[in-house]
């Protein structure tokens, strides 16, 4: 009891209490930079284009409107476009994580011989590649232009995440496998029935990554499959709104948007439409994130440490 006392007491110092307040100072100032530039952009997508140039627009509308959002969604290619984004990162998740975590397994044996160098070959391409322009040329080769599949092989595998499931997957009980063999279990049998869901906190992780990535894309579009428009995805169609607001701003003078302004005429700016790109594109990845949030702590956590 008296070493609990003692150790309460300890605890219960000023140096504890000092410590404790200004830990959590230090957090509640990091949550406020970490929201206040959403927050923002979700309060200029709301508000008034003519009203958001006089500036003065923190964390609240100060003109409610929905005309940014009807300016972006009266454009009709923006809903096939959201489909082929949903659809590129459903399907290039599935097969990124599933192939990521078989190479994974295969180099977290210690019985495959050649694991160090394929371990060295692909950590490799992390520093150093061929450039944009082998890069696409090898993807003319591989007769991938103007297909939906450029969007899905290309980034089949993502290093980064290859060793972050190999670490977790080392980590493993080896006992565990070895069962499996004695049973009859072949490796393949092994890696579906015994690792895959050992590994899904690992697995989650990694698809948060590989989602995100595919949801945001938008150069590969520019690159491959400009030409076909029922490929382009929602971020290239949200990209050439910006593009055509910048352009249409910059050839109206300041005293045309003053006017504007004053007339009460309805006009959005690239401001507004940036912000509004941005609360439109981040919101189906915050929808996702809370159900992969447990899942992305202990896979970062073990993942990212062996043993």
């Amino acid at each position: 009891m008296s070493d609990l006392s003692a150790s309460r007491k300890r605890y219960n110092s000023w140096s504890d209490k000092i410590f404790d307040i200004c830990n959590i100072i230090f957090l509640c100032m990091l949550v406020v930079v970490t929201l206040y530039p959403f927050i923002n952009m979700f309060a200029l997508s709301f508000n008034n284009a003519n009203d958001s140039i006089r500036g003065g627009i923190y964390l609240w509308p100060r003109e409610w409107t929905w005309e940014n959002y009807k300016y972006i969604f009266n454009e009709s290619s923006i809903y096939h476009a959201t489909l082929i984004s949903a659809l590129r990162t459903i399907v290039g998740t599935v097969i990124s994580v599933f192939c990521t975590a078989m190479l994974a397994y295969t180099v977290s044996r210690q019985e495959f011989v050649l694991r160090k160098f394929v371990t060295i070959a692909f950590v490799f391409t992390m520093y150093f590649s061929g450039g944009l322009i082998p890069g696409y040329l090898l993807i003319r080769e591989l007769d991938l232009i103007n297909s939906f599949w450029v969007y899905i092989f290309p980034g089949i595998i993502g290093v980064f995440n290859m060793i972050v499931v190999r670490s977790f997957i080392e980590g493993l009980p080896e006992g565990i496998m070895e069962s499996a063999k004695i049973d009859g279990a072949g490796e393949f049998m092994t890696f579906i029935r015994i690792v895959l869901p050992l590994t899904v906190p690992a697995l989650a992780t990694i698809s948060l990554f590989v989602a995100v990535g595919q949801w945001n894309s938008w150069f590969d579009v520019f690159l491959y499959n400009s030409s076909r428009i029922e490929l382009s995805t929602l971020q290239y169609e949200l990209m050439k709104i910006l593009s055509t607001s910048n352009t249409a701003a910059n050839s109206m003078s300041a005293a045309d948007q003053f006017a504007a302004g004053q007339s009460g005429a309805s006009m959005v700016t690239p401001t507004s439409i940036r912000a509004t790109m941005t609360i439109i594109a981040s919101l189906p990845i915050i929808m996702v994130y809370p159900f992969l949030q447990k899942y992305f702590v202990k896979g970062m956590t073990v993942g990212g440490v062996k043993g």
